[in-house]
């Protein structure tokens, strides 16, 4: 059905990583999750009615608040596409997490909802009134649910997209439930037993644990999260096509995400220092246009000059290359130069330290900087401490 629709409704439905088709296909997942939820909540609260089982009731309000959270993601899709401004002028795209928020701290409140009222239903046991229609409501509501998370799954692994995958989860979660509570009325149906109580809290700690996942998917990029390893490598793969125009290298790589479709980037791009400064900043701009158009983002590329024909920078430079592998962990350092004076020689670079090393920065620095001062030459170490932001 989406598939269908999307063919008709979103022009280029095949460019996902275009802006405007993303937008087409947030709002129109969020469209028709708000004509299926609905529906699921109008039958199910008949049959929770009929049935006077507090757990189908329940999962009936659980389905209205899926509307709500489909009407948050069609506005939230709506409001990120909206083009930068004064106020804002990185753009809006940011919203659409927010909106993923949103469904999540909704499914959250549902859970507890539910907890509670299950609660009372143990406390107050009435018995529940089962037949066929409600069987049947049931059935098709899990049908109706897997569908929804198929294609929130489909759609938002294609325009990869937190606030569809976060519904997605909501969906599954929504088709687990009420599998369990089509198991509780079957119970009812041919037995006396009756534990709409405890499957309602069964229900509530599921959704309240979908809830927690979604959240944690949606509060990661608000934050600020590496970028995806295959985005990364892609830069990295552009970058050292021009390895034989003069790029030897690549370090200090930021991917700052505004929102999908808004990514801005800025790299240091290792050049000969001998080479032609016109003719290498002009394959930086090559670059720079190319990973803009390939990748759909802003780029920034700081050239970095490289001495690769001073023989004592060469041999000083491999010096510390061993003293930096033979550290614990993957230290690396870049920038690395040499400048003479009057009493010592100072030896300049930066240090690439991961995140939650052993080492702190300072210990880092110092154990450096002191294997430096034992070689021969009266070397004095001017260390910079980095991270690798875009691998975390």
């Amino acid at each position: 059905m989406i598939s269908v629709l999307s063919r008709l409704f979103i022009k280029d439905y095949q460019n996902t990583s275009d802006p405007r088709v993303r937008q087409a296909y947030g709002m129109l997942c969020g469209g028709v999750g708000i004509v299926f939820n609905f529906f699921l909540f109008l039958i199910k609260a008949i049959a929770g009615w009929l049935s006077g089982s507090i757990a189908i009731t329940a999962d009936a309000f659980n389905n209205l608040s899926d509307a709500g959270s489909s009407v948050i993601t069609l506005v939230g899709f709506r409001m990120a596409g909206q083009k930068p401004d004064s106020d804002h002028p990185f753009g809006h795209g940011r919203i659409e997490y927010i909106a993923g928020l949103l469904v999540s701290v909704i499914i959250l409140l549902m859970g507890a909802e539910l907890l509670k009222s299950s609660v009372d239903k143990i406390i107050h046991p009435k018995a529940v009134n089962a037949s066929p229609l409600i069987l049947f409501i049931l059935v098709i509501s899990i049908c109706v649910k897997l569908y929804m998370f198929l294609y929130n799954r489909m759609v938002g692994k294609k325009i990869n997209s937190a606030t569809m995958l976060a519904a997605s989860k909501d969906s599954i979660s929504d088709s687990v439930s009420t599998f369990v509570v089509f198991l509780t009325t079957v119970l009812a149906f041919f037995t006396e037993v009756h534990i709409d109580g405890w499957c309602g809290i069964l229900v509530a700690l599921f959704v309240i644990w979908t809830g927690i996942g979604a959240m944690k998917d949606t509060v990661s990029p608000l934050l600020g999260q590496p970028p995806e390893e295959e985005f990364v490598n892609r830069i990295e793969d552009i970058i050292m096509e021009y390895k034989n125009q003069g790029v030897l290298g690549l370090h200090d790589l930021v991917v700052h995400n505004y929102g999908p479709g808004r990514v801005m980037l800025s790299v240091h791009v290792e050049v000969p220092s001998t080479g032609d400064i016109l003719v290498l900043h002009d394959m930086i701009d090559l670059i720079e246009h190319k990973l803009a158009d390939e990748l759909n983002c802003s780029a920034v590329i700081h050239m970095d000059p490289v001495c690769l024909d001073d023989e004592v920078t060469n041999e000083v430079k491999r010096k510390v290359a061993n003293i930096v592998g033979d550290m614990e962990g993957d230290v690396k350092f870049h920038d690395f130069r040499i400048v003479h004076g009057p009493t010592h020689v100072n030896v300049i670079f930066d240090v690439v330290v991961p995140f939650n090393y052993a080492m702190s920065d300072s210990e880092v620095v110092s154990y450096i900087a002191g294997k430096i001062r034992k070689l021969e030459g009266n070397y004095f170490a001017v260390i910079e401490v980095d991270k690798d932001y875009a691998h975390g």
